[in-house]
């Protein structure tokens, strides 16, 4: 279901037009100012694009933004879950580390990556995208590096907090970056792009590391230390990629010429009713925190990370327990993730087209509950592998259409912006519980309380979407006269004509 043309009462970020011939601050020139920067608002929204022309400035957008965007959450979540790459590969032993502290390691991360995630969304506009991005890159990326001369559980622990905290602002600051540029239909493929990338991290990271664990004793250094260090080093040229690639102001990019930019202010005058006000308000951050929306997403985003970061961080031990040894786990994993990336660019793909969200998520999980019965099953291990294959499905559409589904369904910006990080602050609370399930080989505990976790969020599905089709239908009875209008916020996606998707 598309949104309704924008409201006149929204305000988007459209430079005013300059006047003259009134002394600056006199309040005839102020309500001057308001009324013609107001009209010429109107006028930029009721200018119509060529089709074509707007085909070609999305082509160049994506391949602009699109793979820069994509390597920077690669680097980003490949610094992440490398640590299921060196379990297999000694780490623990080399460190002194117990079963149950390197599990604790892994959680320990997302202590600090919750912590971090909403402030870092709402002071992304404040302290810039370039600036605040490039500088968490570099953090993290020097402490990727660090880690490879780790010598104690106690260092694993410092690095996994810092780690945490600094990629806490990545995601929801790309998904924010998103919603500047592209439009409410627009946003699930490249939405999907983010999530495909967590699959080639798993990809690449399989490679990656079966290629760096032969270089072990290389400088007297074991082969899991190579891991980091290499990765660490690569994820360092990525925060110039940031700084030199992605400017602060979309509609002004480097790449885009005079009309390019111009179909930016009339695209960004079109959206208007979702991009908002650019004012920062601690009243839309009360709104977001009573928005039954946000809690609800919340809620199904945990239990579908639950897979997510159970799935993408001990993938390897999952399959070397199926009885492959540590060099081959790495490569097998490979496969896996390039289904679950491709499936998801497919489903999200056909999301944008029909504008329907929800449905989507419901049809993917169950891939994710056959995977994980026949992971559990006394089978043979090549239907367990299988099995691994069905569950990606589950693990990459999940989280990925379920965020796209609370992106296009909010506004204003500082509302979105307090919504997604709060989102996210809940959904990734289950990399904490995914760190403690997966302690043990054959991991029943964990594949078991994953295919739980499908079950609990396909109920949450379910009521989200009666909840929002509640909401476009009370609207469109209050529109028609059909009940008075009692509502206490009647802005951003509240208004009338915000439609949203389902």
């Amino acid at each position: 279901m598309a949104s309704a043309p924008p409201s006149l009462r929204a305000r988007p970020a459209v430079a005013p037009v300059e006047k003259t011939g009134l002394s600056s601050g006199s309040d005839a020139d102020a309500d001057v100012a308001d009324v013609e920067t107001e009209s010429t608002r109107a006028a930029l929204a009721a200018e119509t694009l060529d089709p074509a022309e707007e085909r070609r400035l999305l082509l160049k957008l994506d391949a602009f933004f699109v793979p820069i965007i994509m390597i920077v959450y690669l680097s980003c979540f490949l610094d992440r879950s490398n640590i299921g790459n060196v379990k297999v590969a000694g780490m623990p032993q080399d460190i002194g580390a117990t079963p149950a502290q390197f599990s604790t390691a892994v959680s320990i991360f997302y202590a600090t990556y919750v912590a971090f995630e909403a402030p870092w969304s709402i002071l992304l506009k404040k302290l810039t995208p370039r600036f605040l991005l490039t500088a968490l890159c570099v953090v993290w990326s020097l402490t990727t590096i660090f880690s490879g001369f780790i010598t104690s559980i106690g260092g694993l622990y410092a690095a996994r907090l810092i780690l945490g905290a600094c990629e806490g602002g990545l995601f929801p600051g790309l998904n924010l970056y998103l919603t500047m540029v592209y439009k409410r239909e627009e946003q699930g493929r490249r939405v999907s792009y983010l999530f495909v990338c967590t699959a080639l991290s798993g990809a690449f990271g399989g490679l990656l590391a079966y290629v760096l664990l032969k270089m072990d004793g290389i400088g007297g250094y074991a082969g899991w230390r190579w891991v980091y260090i290499i990765e660490g080093i690569f994820s360092v040229l990525i925060a110039l990629i940031i700084w030199f690639g992605l400017p602060n102001d979309p509609t002004k990019a480097y790449f885009l010429n005079d009309r390019e930019k111009q179909m930016m202010r009339i695209r960004a005058a079109q959206r208007s009713q979702y991009m908002g006000s650019e004012e920062f308000s601690w009243e839309e951050i009360r709104i977001t925190l009573k928005d039954p929306k946000m809690w609800i997403s919340g809620a199904i985003q945990f239990c579908q990370d639950i897979l997510l970061y159970g799935f993408s961080t001990f993938l390897p031990s999952i399959i070397t327990s199926m009885g492959y040894n540590s060099l081959e786990a790495q490569y097998l994993t490979i496969p896996v993730y390039i289904l679950g990336g491709l499936s998801f660019l497919g489903l999200a793909f056909i999301s944008d087209r029909l504008c329907i969200r929800g449905p989507f998520i419901l049809f993917a999980n169950v891939f994710g509950i056959i995977g994980y019965i026949l992971i559990m099953c006394p089978t043979a291990n090549g239907i367990k592998f299988f099995g691994t294959f069905l569950c990606a499905i589950a693990v990459y559409n999940g989280p990925g259409l379920n965020l796209t589904w609370l992106n296009v369904n909010v506004a204003p910006h500082y509302r979105r912006a307090a919504s997604i990080g709060f989102q996210q602050t809940l959904g990734n609370t289950a990399g904490i519980v995914a760190g403690q399930i997966y302690r043990e080989a054959p991991y029943v505990l964990g594949n078991g309380f994953s295919v739980a976790a499908i079950g609990l969020s396909q109920f949450l599905i379910l009521g989200k979407w009666f909840y929002i089709r509640r909401c476009n239908e009370m609207k469109r009875k209050i529109e028609s006269g059909e009940i008075p209008d009692t509502r206490k916020v009647k802005t951003g996606d509240r208004e009338l004509d915000f439609k949203y998707h389902l």
